[in-house]
C-alpha cells in the first residue's frame, strides 16, 4: 500500500507526534520513511545587511535540519523501520510536494499545530500541502491545551 512514507519533519511537537504515528503506520505496513527538513530563509528580498550574513545561516540551518533528521530515524529505529533523509530550501509546502512528486513517494505523514477558530481560515504550512498533494496525506493535529 504505502512502501514509501514521507515525514516532513522540523523538530517541532506537531511534528514529533506525526512522526510517531508515521513511523508507528511504516512499522505495521515494512514501508521505508523519509525525513524532509526544508530550510525556508525568511524575508525575500532581504536587506543588504543580513545577506552577508546567509551563507552562516544557511549552514547554521543546514546543521539543525541534520540533527532534527538524526532524531527522526532514531525514533524509526527503535521501531524497525528504515530511515532515509533529505534537506531541500525554499518553499515549505512546495518542497514539501515536489519532493513528494519528484522522489515517488505513496503518502506524506505530518502535524499541524492547534490554531484555533480564526487559525482555519488564515492557513499554514499543512493546509497548502493538503491542497496540492498528489499522493495522500495523513495529519495529525495538536489538541488545545484549554480543551
Amino acid at each position: 500500500m504505502y512502501e514509501d512514507i514521507l515525514i516532513p519533519y522540523d523538530g517541532s511537537e506537531e511534528a514529533k507526534m506525526a512522526a510517531r504515528h508515521g513511523i508507528e503506520l511504516a512499522a505495521e505496513l515494512g514501508s521505508t520513511v523519509h525525513g524532509l527538513y526544508v530550510i525556508d530563509l525568511p524575508g525575500v528580498p532581504r536587506a543588504l545587511s543580513l545577506r552577508d550574513d546567509e551563507d552562516q545561516l544557511r549552514t547554521e540551518y543546514k546543521q539543525y535540519g541534520e540533527r532534527v533528521l538524526d532524531d527522526l530515524c532514531g525514533i524509526a529505529a527503535e521501531h524497525d523501520v528504515d530511515c532515509e533523509t533529505s534537506i531541500r530550501s525554499g518553499s515549505v509546502s512546495e518542497r514539501i510536494v515536489d519532493f513528494a512528486d519528484d522522489e515517488g513517494m505513496d503518502a506524506i505523514v505530518m502535524g499541524s499545530a492547534y490554531r484555533g477558530k480564526i487559525g482555519t481560515l488564515l492557513g499554514g504550512t499543512t493546509d497548502r500541502v493538503v491542497r496540492t498533494a498528489t499522493v495522500p496525506v495523513i495529519t495529525e493535529r495538536m489538541k488545545s491545551s484549554k480543551l
